[in-house]
């Protein structure tokens, strides 16, 4: 006896599996969901302070020096009353602004240029209004130990340890040098400290910048992930997009019959048409003072091309059978001028028509040319 499984499709069809369109994409922006790391914006801040630091470091010092001696001739004097807060504090708080200033602007320039490279420009207010079901305790429950949760939780684990182990092998070898460095002078001892804390400063940061490109590219991973759609959610997005299918088919079906409408008034106003007999019918007009070649007002087949036939026979429209004429003349564009490798046999026809006229009233040729 052969076993038999079903399966519920259903449940592929819930699958996210299929890239987010670009409508769902404009919707996550506007909620202000985007693929960005921090880490990324923190490190280029970091390195460009640093970068900095090092052009400018004359000047840094040279300022300090100047602060450090306005201070200590303060010494001795009286500091009370309006004088602390007028010429120490705020005297003090200039000094170091135009000290630090330029510095604190081009790191926040940096992490904001970071910023925009990898969310591009976009302003929403929506992540500010309060969702109070993030109050709800098992949701958050589930945030705590989500797979996004552990994998920061790793990374922050990875860092720490990385920059711990590149301070201390950076300390390390100039240890023999710090342990003896109380015999040298305060200058030089102060040169070596500078060096080793630039050195460990520099490589920490190269550290950091090379761990926030890695966090960036899982970041964009994680985002693509997270708004991936299953068929379901394409479906139904199309049709809100689309419409119903059954309203499309109507809407269609509606503006063919207003064409078809439109053609079958153009009928009485044609000059001649032409049938297979029974299975195509075209109809075409020509009038030499605004047309340069006859134009194909209508054409049919099967039940259409009856419907022109009886147009044609009660307006006295002339029928004229050509079966070839016929077939060649369907394939042209409705609206537009006859294909000119057509007009020797539309001549002949039309001329045929002409005289027919002039014997008397015309009602129906029924003959081929």
């Amino acid at each position: 006896m052969a076993l038999t499984r079903s399966f519920d499709l259903q449940l592929f069809a819930q699958e996210r599996t299929e890239p987010a369109t670009p409508r769902k994409r404009r919707r996550e922006r506007e909620e202000g969901r985007v693929a960005r790391s921090q880490d990324l914006s923190a490190a280029v801040s970091i390195m460009a302070g640093l970068v900095t630091i090092y052009f400018i470091s004359s000047f840094l010092f040279n300022g300090m020096r100047e602060y450090l001696s306005w201070d200590i001739s303060y010494i001795g004097r009286d500091l009370t009353g309006e004088l602390w807060i007028k010429e120490l504090a705020m005297v003090a708080a200039k000094r170091y602004l135009l000290l630090w200033l330029p510095l604190g602007l081009l790191c926040a320039v940096f992490a904001l240029a970071v910023t925009l490279f990898q969310v591009k420009f976009v302003v929403t207010a929506k992540p500010l209004i309060p969702k109070f079901d993030r109050l709800n305790p098992v949701q958050g429950f589930k945030r705590v130990f989500s797979l996004r949760s552990l994998v920061e939780l790793l990374k922050g684990v990875l860092k720490a340890s990385l920059l711990a182990l590149v301070l201390f092998w950076t300390i390390k070898g100039e240890l023999e040098l710090f342990l003896s460095m109380v015999r040298f002078p305060h200058l030089a001892g102060v040169g070596l400290l500078l060096r080793t804390l630039w050195s460990a400063s520099l490589k920490m940061a190269l550290l950091l910048l090379a761990l926030s490109v890695f966090d960036y590219a899982y970041q964009r991973w994680e985002f693509e992930r997270s708004i991936r759609m299953s068929r379901q959610e394409l479906k139904e997005e199309f049709k809100d997009i689309e419409g119903d299918p059954l309203v499309r088919r109507r809407i269609r079906q509606r503006q063919r019959e207003l064409a078809r409408r439109r053609m079958m008034a153009e009928v009485p106003k044609a000059d001649v048409v032409i049938t297979n007999p029974t299975t195509l019918a075209v109809a075409l007009r020509y009038d030499r003072s605004i047309m340069e070649a006859p134009v194909l007002v209508a054409k049919g087949k099967g039940i259409l091309a009856q419907r022109i036939r009886e147009v044609a026979r009660s307006h006295g429209v002339p029928i004229v059978e050509n079966r070839a004429l016929a077939r060649a003349l369907y394939e042209a564009e409705l609206g537009s001028e006859i294909p000119e490798k057509l007009y020797k046999a539309v001549a002949e026809v039309l001329a045929f028509v002409y005289r027919t006229k002039r014997r008397g009233p015309f009602v129906n040729v029924g003959g081929r040319t």
